[in-house]
């Protein structure tokens, strides 16, 4: 790691000193070397570029009055100004909150509401969704990429300020809302800890250290497939910079684009999620042949479960490259695997990192190979903003913690995932969880995207439903034949009784997939017990 030189402001300005891991020394070091490349536009921001603007950003988060601990709201598109906003508040010592850039207004109302931003920045494209926003509370405004009524252009408030650090520089973090599959996002908010510019013992550097396991250095290129917005393509790009490395960014995911990058910018490390490995099989054959991606040495995978015969035929075409993590922005436990494990164990989320308990309905620890809900001891503190009960609800006697997920581990200490417990189904009396029909179904050729789900039954409570998206709308076969497909491969009680069909599943870009869309409507009018 090349740190030569690589000094932060001197006494005589009063703000601390910067440690090697921080944009500021990366770009003394190597001024010139590209910090961002948008895929679509060629655009190329420079480390020296990011580190200005983002000096400049943060001293007009403070000039605004925003002190250390304050909020900031980010709605913006794929873009390097993302990246540089989201820098500027770290350097200020702010809480930033990217919103996702599809929510609809009361969505995204309640967020900035409930955070506490006083500042947000946006993209002109999104400015119809920001002028329908009750920005009441936000005293400062800008528009990055164009014009917003109300907003402060981006360039504006750049050539206000000048590209130096604040004297009073620290780290601030990301306060990320998950995703509300289930529900009502809730902010994780964690302690900003050590605040000291690039600190090794400051959150985003340690952050960094763990992926520097990676590979990721100096010269390295990481590629950013999925919408900024969410919490690892946000994390994983800046502690790319942190690290030296030249973070590629796709402004939306198309599987052939994909391809198309890898070779171009000749990237070395990727992460992905598991939808975008399907689409990218689903590409012709001859067009898959001819994609150089000799330059991969590192592929991450996370996010959702990954069917079985999706990575086993990435790990064909790409080498045994792709490795897996299961973890939440909550952070409070992790599991992790290597490609040449999960052949041993398919279907595997690894093996923890740090000490994990599989528990009973009752509370009680289970036997090795039963389904529990997994949970946690130890991990990283934080709480769901404004929400203390559902803070206290995620935590047992022991003070366990989880993400609600349901899972075994096997004779060598392999976890396995089930099911989100929201997610199962009860009929008859019997707990049905839906992933395993889902693994089983999206290997059916004709299907591209599938959820599985209970709907009403008044015999059974509850009967397992599939929803699926086909392949090629042209293509389709009977509902006959897909279920029978299932039967054939699993148990006939966990196999669907009936099937939908959608023109498009109601996943966000980073694959979280909405199943509640799908399910509530069968629910209209009648009492669900799915909370």
């Amino acid at each position: 790691m090349t740190t030569g030189g690589a000094v932060g402001p001197g006494p005589a300005t009063g703000s601390p000193a910067v440690h090697p891991m921080h944009l500021g020394p990366r770009a003394a070091v190597h001024p010139d070397r590209p910090a961002v490349i948008m895929t679509g536009s060629g655009e190329v921001t420079t480390y020296r570029e990011l580190d200005e603007r983002s000096n400049r950003l943060a001293r007009a988060f403070r000039r605004a009055g925003l002190r250390p601990g304050d909020h900031v709201a980010l709605m913006m598109e794929n873009s390097s100004a993302f990246l540089e906003a989201a820098w500027g508040a770290q350097r200020a010592g702010l809480y930033y909150t990217a919103l996702n850039s599809h929510l609809r207004r009361d969505e995204a109302e309640y967020i900035l509401e409930d955070c506490g931003a006083t500042a947000l920045v946006i993209t002109a494209g999104l400015a119809d969704v920001a002028g329908a926003l009750d920005l009441g509370g936000v005293s400062l405004r800008i528009v990055a990429g164009g014009t917003a009524d109300g907003f402060t252009p981006y360039q504006e408030v750049l050539d206000g300020e000048p590209p130096i650090p604040l004297e009073d520089e620290a780290e601030g973090r990301e306060m990320l809302y998950s995703s509300g599959t289930t529900g009502v996002p809730k902010g994780v908010a964690k302690p900003l800890g050590v605040t000291v510019p690039g600190h090794p013992e400051s959150p985003a550097v340690v952050i960094a250290t763990g992926i520097s396991a990676m590979g990721v250095a100096e010269g390295a290129v990481y590629l950013s497939p999925a919408p900024l917005y969410h919490s690892a393509p946000l994390v994983y790009s800046m502690a790319a910079h942190r690290l030296g490395a030249t973070a590629v960014v796709m402004e939306t995911f198309d599987p052939s684009a994909c391809l198309a990058a890898i070779a171009r910018f000749q990237v070395t490390h990727a992460q992905f999620v598991p939808t975008m490995f399907t689409r990218i099989l689903r590409l012709p054959a001859e067009e898959r042949a001819a994609a150089d991606v000799s330059s991969l040495r590192y592929v991450v995978h996370a996010a959702a479960p990954c069917p079985v015969e999706v990575k086993r035929r990435m790990l064909e075409w790409w080498g045994p490259i792709i490795f897996e993590y299961y973890a939440g922005t909550e952070d409070i436990g992790s599991s992790f695997i290597g490609p040449a494990e999960w052949l041993e164990h398919p279907g595997s989320v690894g093996r923890p990192l740090g000490e994990m308990h599989i528990v009973g309905a009752g509370g009680e620890e289970v036997p090795t190979g039963q389904t529990g809900t997994v949970y946690f001891a130890g991990g990283r503190p934080f709480e769901y903003h404004n929400d203390p009960d559902k803070t206290a609800s995620i935590q047992d006697s022991h003070g366990w913690r989880t993400l609600g997920d349901v899972g075994h581990v096997d004779e060598d200490g392999y976890l396995y995932l089930t099911d989100r417990s929201a997610d199962m189904v009860v009929s008859g009396g019997v707990n049905i969880y839906p992933r395993e029909a889902e693994q089983v179904l999206a290997g059916h050729p004709a299907v591209l995207d599938v959820a599985v789900f209970g709907v009403p039954d008044e015999e059974m409570g509850e009967a397992v439903k599939a929803v699926v998206q086909w392949a090629d709308p042209a293509v389709t076969v009977p509902a006959d034949e897909l279920l029978a497909w299932c039967r054939e491969r699993l148990a006939a009680y966990k196999c669907p009784r009936s099937v939908d069909v959608v023109a498009e599943m109601p996943r966000d870009p980073n694959g979280k997939l909405y199943k509640r869309l799908l399910r509530d409507p069968y629910w209209e009018g009648r009492a669900s017990r799915i909370v």
